[in-house]
């Protein structure tokens, strides 16, 4: 995949250093933190990807220009290294389906369609509940709606409603602040962060529903398909019946399109 080379470590710990104008004893202490994590050679030399830099270079941005704490640091490195498996974890389910593909095997039973919406979503608590909930003032909830860190609904009357999942974000928000100490621009960085993984995660699940039921269907026009009359019949596969030339360039084309539908995380 084309994110491989990203992740492929090739760089020392002295050109990471120097790539990122930090001293490699900081590197060291940013990885005992977990922070960062450097592959391994076969002697355990420490060994820096593209990524790991582009990581190095974050945390320095969140320190030396937000004034970001170690703590703050540490909640958005975790998100974004969830954020990167995650879209390994897309990457590598796309990569199985292709294989799935080309092997003509039956496909895997499918998730029901239109799953329903999780509940934790749902808009129900007015401000004043959502305040007394998180043992916040309602004005302190609108101020962090307009910095962006929670994101309520609203009802017809365009009053405010706070989902089970915003009352989760607002007790992290009050952890961040009060027992880690991070600033506001760091909980904003990392809120932002939380709400990508979760709008990546609803999208890896969505995209791979789709490509399910997508093959699902196009698997079963193939395998119907009449042979045609007065003319040489396709290549099928033995096992089931499909145009292996036909299908085999729709199915790349679908999955092509799905790993370019995977939002772009470069800053």
């Amino acid at each position: 995949m084309g994110s491989d080379a990203k992740h492929r470590p090739v760089y020392v710990i002295s050109v990471a250093a120097e790539l990122v104008d930090m001293h490699p004893q900081t590197l060291r202490l940013y990885e005992r933190k977990g922070l960062i994590r450097p592959g391994r050679s076969s002697g355990k030399t420490r060994l820096y990807s593209e990524r790991d830099i582009e990581h190095l270079r974050e945390i320095r941005r969140l320190a030396q220009e937000l004034g970001v704490n170690l703590a703050g640091v540490e909640e958005v490195m975790r998100l974004q290294h969830q954020l990167d498996d995650l879209q390994q974890e897309f990457e590598a389910e796309i990569e199985r389906i292709e294989d799935e593909l080309r092997e003509q095997a039956r496909p895997q039973a499918l998730p029901a369609p239109g799953a329903a919406p999780d509940p934790r979503d749902r808009p129900v608590y007015v401000i004043s509940i959502a305040a007394e909930l998180v043992d916040m003032h309602p004005q302190t909830l609108r101020l962090y709606e307009r910095k962006g860190l929670i994101r309520p609904g609203r009802s017809s009357g365009k009053t405010r409603l706070y989902s089970e999942r915003d009352i989760e974000h607002l007790r992290e928000i009050r952890r961040l602040t009060q027992e880690l100490g991070v600033n506001l621009a760091g909980v904003e960085e990392i809120m932002r962060l939380r709400h990508e993984l979760d709008a990546s995660r609803a999208h890896l699940e969505g995209n791979v529903r789709r490509l399910q039921d997508d093959l699902s269907e196009r698997m079963t026009k193939w395998r119907t398909l009449p042979a045609p009359t007065g003319e040489q019949a396709p290549d099928l596969n033995p096992d089931t019946g499909a145009d292996s030339g036909g299908a085999s360039e729709e199915a790349d084309d679908l999955l092509a399109g799905a790993a370019d539908s995977w939002p772009d995380r470069t800053r």
